[in-house]
């Protein structure tokens, strides 16, 4: 055999038998034809993908994964997408056993190369996945604008082979708490799944303290598999009992009254099936958020669980609920930055509401709080024809002026987008007491937004009371700038897990969840074990 074939059958052999541990094709001239075949491979393989070629091109087309000292980039690509199920992802999205085949079978340059761009694009598709997201949500459901983070594939590529692989790799799922804590509960709910879930259904309408007999055991039952109560053999609807349904109801977003009525019933019921994919959907909505900061400061609107919080270094520094879009007036989901608050805010009558609510009245003669404005001018309808005009073509604005009365109440706090929504003050404000509040045009009135204001410019001035106050008693309509910008994000999270380790439901208000639950699971994202 000539000497340069047995040079390429012995790499060939140690490829065939090593797949993680593969021997390098050094530029020797004896090996020059064979290495210019694996870079002409290369480029073949990665002629579809521009940034593939970009990378390889800038590398001239050298391989980056099927050398010898590769040997740990390879082992952290195949544990990733062995371990790509512990995070929700479409484990058939990566192909492991396809590129462990690939790996193996890599005996000519010609597969050589192939193997490596393969393994290129299977890295850079997982890394999309669990740093951004699989799904693209704004083409199942028109209301989310969220953009994803995903990376640029040559940035990714090149910052991958410039660091430890295993850890540029464990960095790219969201970093946060909340994301680390939803993994272990969907790895607990598999567990539990094998093991026999929650146990039979409880078969009442409703139960409450006093009651005895089999609803009330399976009741007891589903919560002590849920994690709500020691062992116990009671067949009484006791005093413990109520305490565990209390703490369950507070967990689900329901009255917690110790009462399991309809409601109660119907979330103790839920299938463990259930919670998982409610897990799973939470973990893919975290990572369309992750853009690879901690953030030291951001305002949170849970719009399913309508209250708005600020989080300071991870922590949860201020809360108050919250009013959201009606079910017909969605408020939309997207992230923004919040730059400056306004006291005593004027309300410029959005386009569709005055065309709903206002300009019909108005063109028939009826009167109206509101004012007529042209190019930022009050204009006096008395002087209008309004038999010229109609709903379609009726050219002036409608402007509340700020007052007690103000739809938008005392102060708006603004992060100017596309959507015009904000965040405001409301006159309204006996609607903070129903359990269910989704009763605006979009926007998201909040219950203490005072307090509100005072905690985002207790950064910036020693007396944030004084200062907010001080204007506000003027009347005036004033900008308050924030020094520093706060990101805000408007999510649509009908699960989390708190610190105690206790999964958070809250009602799919909106249906969203529902859609983007069957997108996931036409995916092949199910439960590896199911039972009620």
């Amino acid at each position: 055999m000539p000497f340069r074939l047995a040079r390429i059958s012995m790499i060939s052999a140690a490829l065939a038998l090593a797949p993680v541990a593969l021997t390098a094709l050094a530029p020797q001239p004896v090996q020059a034809q064979a290495f210019s075949a694996l870079r002409q491979a290369i480029a073949e393989a990665a002629a579809s993908d521009e940034s593939l070629v970009a990378f390889y091109r800038d590398r001239d087309f050298e391989p980056v994964w099927t050398v010898s000292e590769a040997a740990d980039r390879r082992n952290a690509l195949l544990r990733a997408l062995e371990q790509a199920g512990n995070h929700g992802l479409p484990t058939d999205r990566y192909d492991l056993e396809g590129l462990r085949e690939a790996f193996r079978g890599a005996t000519n340059p010609y597969l050589r190369g192939q193997a490596d761009v393969m393994a290129s694009r299977l890295f850079l598709r997982y890394a999309q996945d669990v740093h951004g997201g699989f799904l693209d949500p704004s083409e199942l459901i028109p209301d989310i604008f969220q953009d994803q983070p995903h990376r640029d594939p040559y940035a990714l590529m090149t910052e991958f082979l410039e660091s430890n692989p295993h850890e540029y790799i464990a960095n790219l799922p969201p970093r946060g708490a909340g994301y680390n804590r939803l993994m272990r509960m969907k790895l607990d709910l598999e567990e539990l799944a094998a093991n026999g879930g929650y146990g039979p259904t409880v078969q009442a309408g409703s139960l409450r303290p006093g009651d005895t007999g089999g609803p009330v055991i399976a009741l007891r039952n589903r919560l002590m598999r849920m994690g709500y109560l020691e062992r116990s053999a009671t067949a009484e609807y006791d005093a413990t009992l109520q305490s565990a349904v209390v703490a369950f109801q507070a967990n689900n977003g329901i009255e917690p009254d110790g009462i399991a009525g309809a409601q109660t019933i119907a979330a103790v019921n839920r299938s463990i099936e259930d919670h998982w994919n409610e897990v799973v959907l939470a973990m893919e909505r975290h990572r369309w958020l992750n853009d690879g900061e901690l953030h030291d400061r951001l305002i949170f609107v849970n719009l399913t669980d309508f209250h708005t919080r600020v989080i300071d270094n991870g922590e949860v520094t201020f809360v108050t609920r919250s009013v959201i879009g009606a079910r017909d007036r969605q408020t939309p989901e997207f992230s923004d930055e919040m730059e400056h608050m306004v006291i005593n805010p004027s309300w410029w009558v959005p386009r569709s509401i005055a065309q709903r609510s206002y300009i019909p009245g108005i063109l028939a003669g009826q009167g109206s709080y509101l004012q007529l404005m042209s190019n930022g001018r009050p204009v006096n309808p008395a002087n209008i024809d309004m038999s010229r005009y109609t709903v379609a073509n009726f050219p002036f604005d409608l402007r509340q002026p700020p007052g007690p009365r103000n739809a938008l109440g005392s102060v708006k706090f603004m992060f100017p987008n596309r959507h015009a929504i904000y965040l405001h003050d409301t006159p309204e404000q006996h609607l903070m007491d129903r359990p269910v509040r989704a009763y605006s045009s979009g926007c998201i009135r909040l219950a203490d937004p005072h307090e509100f204001a005072y905690h985002l410019l207790e950064r910036q001035t020693d007396d944030p009371v004084g200062l907010f106050q001080g204007i506000r008693a003027t009347g005036t309509e004033t900008q308050v700038d924030l020094e520093e910008h706060i990101p805000v994000h408007l999510t649509y999270w009908t699960a989390w897990v708190e610190s105690d380790g206790r999964l958070q439901t809250r009602d799919d208000i909106y249906g969203r969840n529902a859609i983007l639950s069957r997108a996931i699971q036409s995916r092949g994202v199910v439960m590896p074990e199911v039972s009620s």
